[in-house]
């Protein structure tokens, strides 16, 4: 039997063009056969996908509220991510309530009446302007949408979170929204109306005051670029601490006089910032002091300071010799006094938080001053 195939393999091996035929038939069969399984293992693994997916939640299969719970646990580079998963995530990533949280966590501090409406006329102007360019371009804008700014690059981040993979490095989000808002203060974009004690890295000339600016953000030190404006020349400062800013006053601008209400309850011990300039060209700054006792009273328990219609206002961080160490002004008919020599002393505001006399105190100079 054996000699038969010998005899036939031998024969066909001998004729070139039946082994090629036998050796093609022999190809064919195999890739058929290979191609085949390759097939029926694809089916089958795709049919395995699809089961898999459909027994898989997606996070949009949440409920709204669940959801949101979720979104407000994420922190603001995190929420940015999210708007470059997919439109509708990036409608709710966008929402205004999910930015407020953050916004008063890190900004409230700082966000008084003037920084806010600093802000509404600069998003106002930004309308103005988009809408001019608009109507300039003789296209009818959709007014029922909220004009959408990019907000690229988001250089606070700290990473992109793999969002330039996914072909979008961009985020977008209104111009009226709070999450812009957030953006342009963390960019450093927005300058913005604040105060700062001790201005001029605590300059000797400036201790224990604090002062109108304006100030950015620089979210690379986590510190702010302030700048002040004085008998037109202006000062810089940079690399200024959070705990060295307060929001700006709005009911008082630096060159108004502030009304005195506290002066007729103002006792000795009492906490106060009093305005002073040097001239009256100059915008006023707000500085520190204590309420002393009268020169004629030694301060024990038959004290009538409260009652005279002169107090004294101490600033202790003079030496008791300076001749910036006090002051006396009239409880009833106080205005701004002063002269050019000594400079001009302002409105009166008593001090009724620890958190503000805390602050000042911390501020406190190493020594006195001459």
């Amino acid at each position: 039997m054996e000699k038969k195939y010998l005899t036939f393999l031998s024969f066909c091996f001998s004729n070139t063009i039946c082994g090629l035929l036998i050796v093609s038939w022999l190809a064919r069969s195999i890739i058929r056969n290979g191609l085949i399984r390759t097939l029926s293992w694809r089916k089958e693994t795709k049919k395995k996908k699809n089961q898999e997916d459909e027994n898989k939640m997606s996070l949009l299969d949440l409920p709204d509220l669940t959801l949101d719970c979720i979104l407000e646990k994420l922190s603001p580079s995190e929420l940015c991510a999210m708007t470059c998963v997919c439109s509708e995530l990036r409608d709710k990533c966008i929402s205004d309530h999910l930015w407020e949280k953050h916004m008063e966590k890190k900004w409230g501090r700082l966000m008084g009446d003037a920084a806010i409406q600093e802000w509404k006329s600069h998003v106002a102007t930004i309308m103005r302007c988009l809408r001019s360019s608009s109507s300039s371009r003789k296209s009818k804008p959709n007014w029922s949408s909220r004009f959408v700014a990019s907000l690229k690059p988001f250089a606070w981040l700290s990473s992109n979170h793999g969002c330039e993979n996914r072909g979008s490095s961009s985020y977008f989000a209104p111009i009226d929204s709070v999450m812009y808002w957030y953006s342009n203060l963390e960019n450093g974009k927005f300058w913005f109306p604040a105060q700062v004690y001790n201005r001029e890295n605590g300059h000797v000339g400036f201790m224990m005051s604090c002062y109108d600016a304006k100030i950015r953000y620089d979210f690379k030190t986590d510190t702010f670029q302030a700048r002040y404006s004085a008998h037109g020349r202006r000062a810089a400062e940079e690399k200024v601490r959070w705990q060295r800013l307060r929001p700006s006053q709005d009911d008082t601008k630096s060159r108004d006089l502030h009304v005195s209400d506290c002066l007729h309850g103002l006792r000795p011990g009492d906490h106060f910032e009093i305005q002073w300039r040097r001239t009256k060209e100059f915008p006023y700054g707000w500085w520190f002091g204590i309420v002393g006792h009268l020169q004629n009273c030694d301060g024990g328990e038959i004290c009538r300071c409260h009652s005279d219609e002169n107090v004294v206002m101490e600033f202790r961080q003079f030496r008791p010799e300076s001749p910036w160490r006090r002051t006396v002004i009239n409880r009833k008919e106080h205005r701004e006094t002063g002269d050019e020599e000594n400079g001009f002393y302002g409105g009166v505001k008593k001090l009724g938080t620890e958190e503000e006399i805390s602050t000042w105190k911390r501020l406190w100079p190493s020594q006195a001053l001459d």
